[in-house]
């Protein structure tokens, strides 16, 4: 009993401590932090979490149900890739091939109409909307200043700051994008009460143009912006431009700051067959089905790398306008990529749009790619 009650102090000590040093920081979102993982069994976000942040509806239209393939039901991934699948809580898998539903699997009770998590793939659909207000002339070209919308932005060394910058994650910005630090952007980004406001204020930490580093900050600018020369939320805005022109069959939702903001940089809710329009809309160069959103030629530079430094001073061979781009097996592909394992690939040459969704993403190092990628990449390209 002594060595209990021991224990249930020291516990208690370094609860209280842990309390003062979060109030006099000012970090007190980590009280929710801590709420929302450690003292719900979670060690981080997960893909459920649409109804514990507030939420705007992205509304559809007219739904355009996808095309059934001849062979939708006969084809056969295979067995130890579909393994590999389970081992890596895929909950969602799905193939598109030209233009026609080819092949789903979903798990865990999940379906067609399950909603998740986008997690960083909302980065993509955010870049998106950019090529639209472009084309619409509320931006007049990507290399205009962050400044010209941005009032923080219009002096020193963030006046240099173009919208160019912010879509190739190369601002110069010190955002600090460690996931595993509940005290880093992300974690605050996610759930702090003012998303803006720990965006706007951060400081230069090298010359804009010249270093690409993964960094949603850029991203949530991206969004600041749009919300400004739009005069609308985000999600209204992506509903009219978007979601109702190409035919989503169920509503999304985007999560918001307790200020109504949209966390552009994450938290787009979607199911699998929704998720695959975008990479319909990029393999048709902005196009759908003979309208069309976004210029071809913002999309043709979305996908490329764009031509930059990483940290490691080696050239970016991975990032164009916040879509991730690769070669595997022969093939050119660009795709939108979250932290779960979430992914939306675009397989051009093979007409084919692969789309998984989970609880969970392989391990890597560093700047290489997670492993689990060729596993749904070879298991799309070996459907028999």
């Amino acid at each position: 009993m002594k060595i209990l009650k021991k224990i249930l102090i020291i516990l208690l000590s370094l609860a209280i401590i842990t309390e003062i040093a979060i109030l006099v920081s000012g970090k007190t979102f980590l009280n929710k932090v801590f709420a929302m993982t450690v003292f719900s069994g979670k060690l981080s976000p997960d893909i459920d979490e649409m109804d514990l942040f507030d939420k705007r509806e992205i509304k559809t239209a007219s739904p355009q149900v996808w095309p059934v393939s001849s062979n939708y039901g006969n084809l056969k991934a295979d067995t130890d890739l579909l393994n590999k699948c389970e081992e890596y809580k895929t909950v969602a898998f799905l193939v598109i091939k030209n233009d026609s539903l080819t092949y789903e699997k979903y798990w865990e009770n999940y379906g067609k109409d399950s909603y998740t998590n986008s997690f960083s793939m909302a980065k993509s659909f955010t870049a998106a909307l950019i090529g639209v207000a472009l084309k619409e002339g509320k931006i007049k070209t990507i290399e205009e200043k962050v400044g010209n919308y941005l009032p923080e932005f219009k002096e020193g060394e963030k006046s240099k700051i173009t919208i160019r910058h912010l879509l190739t994650m190369s601002s110069g910005l010190a955002f600090d994008e460690t996931y595993s630090s509940p005290w880093a952007w992300p974690s605050e980004a996610y759930y702090g009460p003012n998303v803006n406001n720990i965006t706007i204020n951060v400081k230069p930490a090298s010359e804009p143009g010249k270093t690409w580093i993964y960094k949603g900050g850029d991203t949530q600018l991206l969004g600041m912006i749009l919300k400004k020369i739009t005069g609308k939320n985000i999600a209204n805005y992506a509903s009219e431009k978007l979601w109702q022109p190409m035919g989503a069959e169920m509503p999304a939702y985007w999560s918001l700051d307790e200020k109504g903001m949209e966390k552009v940089s994450c938290c787009w809710y979607t199911n699998a067959r929704d998720f695959a329009r975008f990479a319909k809309l990029y393999m048709n160069y902005g196009n759908w089905n003979g309208t069309q959103l976004i210029d071809s030629s913002y999309i043709a530079e979305s996908i490329q790398v764009a031509p930059l430094k990483d940290k490691d001073g080696k050239d970016n061979d991975k990032y164009g306008f916040q879509w991730w781009v690769m070669k595997h097996k022969g093939h050119d592909i660009f795709y939108c990529r979250g932290i779960r394992g979430q992914y939306i690939f675009a397989i051009p040459d093979e007409k084919m749009i692969v789309v998984r969704l989970g609880h969970k993403r392989a391990s890597k190092k560093g700047d290489e790619l997670p492993e689990d990628i060729y596993v749904y990449l070879d298991a799309a390209l070996g459907l028999k």
